[in-house]
């Protein structure tokens, strides 16, 4: 399938604790006029909207959906898109500290309101959002899954989960104490080789998910919120332009998630 994709700039209103901003963002979708299947949110790593970013957009847009891909540095570094090296960790992981879940969440509303009325006719303002982040991108998809915009999510290594909240103080309550509010789907895929995320973190966060699911074990896969764990598996396994790119766990990754947005999209 033939695409279109290009930069397009999202204006975030003020908020509580939040500063209005203009967001940019990568947009594709199917080309050949032909109308998205629906519409997906992509939050990236901390290396910003790069180009292994884009190209997930661009993935989404040759599986027939609408994909835009948000700056969630909209704030401090709009324009960022480091390497996959020690500088370009240190420079993400400066802006991500920046980052609130107030901010998110208004960022997150505003790209879906964005693709609700600017593409109305291809048929977006009615149908279900997807959601997908990868790493820090991944912690914030739990947040945004809160929204009720947001039908079905993905969450592809989001490390701190269990023991941090973006932007809270110290002793607030993590992001996945917000999982009782999530209407809608959630799937959390992780290695269980990540050293970013800790034995403890992925019982806590199958827990998590177990009680929500009314005791349906997330591991189950008629769960409604699951947790899929790759073995063998480390930090970042779905990303090709990573050391720790892993080809068979990253296909399966990539199949988990088209089959909970083709499900529920």
């Amino acid at each position: 399938m033939t695409i279109q994709a290009e930069w397009v700039t999202i204006a975030v209103p003020e908020g509580p604790r939040v500063a209005p901003t203009r967001m940019p963002a990568w947009w594709a979708r199917p080309g050949g006029g032909l109308a998205p299947r629906a519409a997906v949110l992509v939050l990236p790593e901390v290396f910003g909207v790069n180009g292994w970013v884009r190209s997930v957009a661009e993935r989404l847009a040759a599986a027939g959906y609408g994909a835009l891909a948000i700056s969630t540095f909209a704030r401090t570094a709009p324009e960022l898109q480091a390497g996959y090296d020690e500088a370009g960790l240190a420079a993400g992981r400066l802006h991500r500290d920046q980052v609130t879940a107030e901010q998110l969440l208004a960022d997150v509303t505003a790209a879906a309101a964005w693709l609700r009325a600017a593409h109305a006719d291809a048929g977006l303002a009615d149908k279900p959002l997807g959601c997908v982040g990868f790493c820090f991108g991944g912690h914030l998809a739990m947040l945004a899954a809160t929204l009720p915009q947001i039908a079905a999510t993905c969450d592809f290594y989001g490390a701190r989960v269990s023991s941090f909240r973006p932007g809270a103080e110290a002793g607030s309550s993590p992001t996945l104490a917000v999982v009782p509010q999530i209407a809608g789907r959630l799937w959390c895929f992780c290695g269980d080789a990540d050293p970013l995320m800790s034995r403890e973190e992925l019982v806590a966060i199958e827990a998590a998910l177990t009680a929500a699911n009314g005791g349906l074990s997330a591991l189950d896969p008629q769960a409604h919120h699951r947790l899929l764990i790759a073995p063998g598996v480390a930090h970042g396994y779905l990303c090709d332009a990573r050391a720790d790119y892993q080809p068979t766990a990253a296909a399966a990754g990539w199949q988990g998630m088209l089959e909970l947005f083709d499900a529920v999209l």
